[in-house]
């Protein structure tokens, strides 16, 4: 699931420094496939859930980031399944790949940024965020403290803020805040948060290590500003004053910045996986339900972290949010007050030194449950009425990429895709994991939004289930939980649904591992799995043998 913390102006960063790899050759996983076990159960059983999850999630796959080896690993082995399974290619020129042409950008260390000609340093007191080309010149702005970001309420006006270097100092993000923002300060040439303290020297190196931020390069539609992240020495130095308690609008000096854009091209690592099970009965074969998650995750860091202090730390956290019922991000003191004993925990076990972000359940836990929903309806001699289409998204973790490139160029018709069905962290939901949560928790959103007959049948074939599912929809209000930060919009449904096609997003939630290296395939809940990926197989084949497609009643 995509971090809407650090996205900004619709510019995903992540935090990861490595050097770029080298394109893959066409047989260079030939012997990694090889002596892979390939589960053949055509029912969906724990054992392959775990099989699966266990190859995906492994540490070899090196965080499985989109634009990296790992993530082209991932891919071959999902497309070496599909084979095997006689599900038909659905991608480019016959193949299960459908290849974006992305390219990495990302801005060089001779990059300058200076106030009243005092030269501020790269990454030690500014970064620009990878982003395209600044429409408006960056010579002599008027910089200006424009409020905390995400509170339009209290923010500078679009007046003031036309043509200005906009400060804001950081505030809890709110649903929609990025579009928010763009759509408030368009007209200033940049908007710079005052939070690059919070990044170490490794997250602050990915601002000049390329993939920094993968994009289409036939999207060369300027950028309306400049995002960029200060310290707040330098935010100081800038507006002559720390801006914390400063009134809005208030002026500072003039900037000056010049950006060295560096782009370099990203081959066959930037793929979706697609594949098709022919529908059986003639006249709806032609329609399909989309079935998809994400293959991709966040990669690794160079910092190694000790993993099961980490872990210990997360879960004293999320416990206490737990018990406050809801989860609302904590405040710094609360952060503070969390104490464990790392003595004795290093006592009992020799640290583990863990750099890789696994993402067992972000994605992994979709991913696999894709591909066993494929395999039960692949070698199942009864087939649905409407074809299934299957989507392995990558990029979801840059900012949605994968789905919105399969959406604006779908390997179907668009309109012959009735409904899609996204699997986006289904793997915990235990009531340690999340207020409410349990052994048959699982989170639906988004299912009433479009089309009420859809929503409805999510629920029916719930309730014929020989144990059914505890549906929350808490999830679906950007209002309930503040801290979750507009679900809807942070999975790879969102662009099937902009194009008016009814979706659900099944998920158990976020948890104190969401996103760290404490993600491992160790902490899944394989019966929960279980349960929820028959259930989600069921729902698939019930919609897939509807008379009628589900209706839209509502606006997208």
């Amino acid at each position: 699931m995509v971090n809407r913390n650090l996205v900004f102006a619709g510019v995903v960063v992540l935090a990861l420094a490595c050097a770029p790899p080298p394109p893959p050759t066409p047989n260079q996983f030939g012997n990694f496939l090889k002596n892979l076990p390939q589960p053949t159960d055509s029912g969906i059983t724990e054992k392959d859930l775990k099989t699966r999850m266990y190859i995906i999630a492994d540490d070899s796959m090196m965080g499985r980031q989109a634009g990296r080896e790992g993530n082209a690993k991932v891919t071959a082995y999902i497309a070496r399944e599909l084979t095997r399974l006689g599900v038909t290619p659905a991608g480019d020129n016959g193949t299960y790949f459908q290849n974006m042409p992305w390219v990495a950008r990302h801005y060089a260390a001779t990059s300058t940024l200076a106030v009243g000609g005092r030269a501020l340093r790269w990454l030690g007191d500014w970064a620009a965020v990878p982003g395209p080309t600044p429409a408006k010149a960056l010579d002599g702005m008027r910089a200006i403290y424009g409020g905390v970001a995400g509170d339009t309420s209290t923010q500078a006006t679009a007046q003031q803020a036309q043509g200005r270097f906009v400060i804001l100092t950081p505030g809890t993000p709110v649903a929609g805040g990025a579009a928010a923002q763009a759509a408030r300060f368009g007209g200033a040439a940049a908007i710079a948060v005052v939070d690059l303290q919070t990044l170490n020297a490794n997250s602050r190196a990915l601002y000049v290590e390329p993939p920094a931020a993968l994009v289409d390069p036939a999207a060369q539609a300027a950028a309306p500003f400049v995002s960029m992240r200060l310290t707040p020495e330098a935010a100081a130095a800038i507006l002559g004053a720390a801006p914390d308690g400063m009134k809005v609008g208030t002026e500072g000096g003039t900037v000056t910045a010049k950006l060295d854009l560096v782009e370099a091209p990203v081959p066959q690592f930037g793929r979706n996986v697609v594949g098709i099970v022919k529908g059986s009965d003639p006249k709806l074969a032609g329609e399909y339900i989309a079935v998809g998650a994400h293959s991709d995750h966040v990669g690794y860091n160079a910092a190694p972290v000790e993993h099961d202090s980490a872990r210990a730390m997360q879960s004293a956290l999320l416990k206490m949010q737990i018990q406050r019922g809801e989860l609302k991000p904590l405040t710094p003191a609360q952060i503070a007050s969390a104490k464990i004993n790392l003595d004795s925990m290093r006592k009992l076990s020799k640290p583990r030194l863990d750099s890789i972000f696994n993402g067992a359940d972000d994605d992994g836990s979709g991913t696999v449950a894709v591909l066993e929903i494929a395999e039960a309806i692949a070698l199942n001699p009864v087939k649905p009425r409407r074809s299934i289409l299957f989507v392995w998204h990558t990029g979801e973790e840059r900012g949605l990429l994968g789905s919105k490139w399969f959406t604006d160029h779908p390997t179907v018709p668009r309109d012959s895709i009735v409904t899609q069905i996204n699997t986006d962290m289904i793997g915990r939901g235990r009531a340690e994991d999340i207020p409410g949560g349990g052994s048959d928790y699982v989170a639906v959103i988004g299912s009433f939004r479009l089309s009420t007959e859809l929503g409805r049948e999510v629920v029916k074939v719930n309730l014929r289930e020989p144990v059914p599912l505890r549906f929350d929809y808490r999830l679906d209000d950007p209002t309930t939980w503040p801290g979750y930060n507009n679900l809807y919009g942070r999975s790879d449904h969102y662009h099937y649904a902009r194009y008016g096609i009814p979706i659900a997003y099944f998920t158990t939630g976020l948890h104190g591992d969401y996103h760290r290296v404490t993600d491992e395939a160790q902490y899944i809940d394989f019966p929960h799995l279980t349960n929820i990926t028959r259930y989600l197989r069921d729902l698939v084949v019930d919609v897939a043998d509807l008379d009628k497609r589900p209706v839209v009643d509502k606006r997208p």
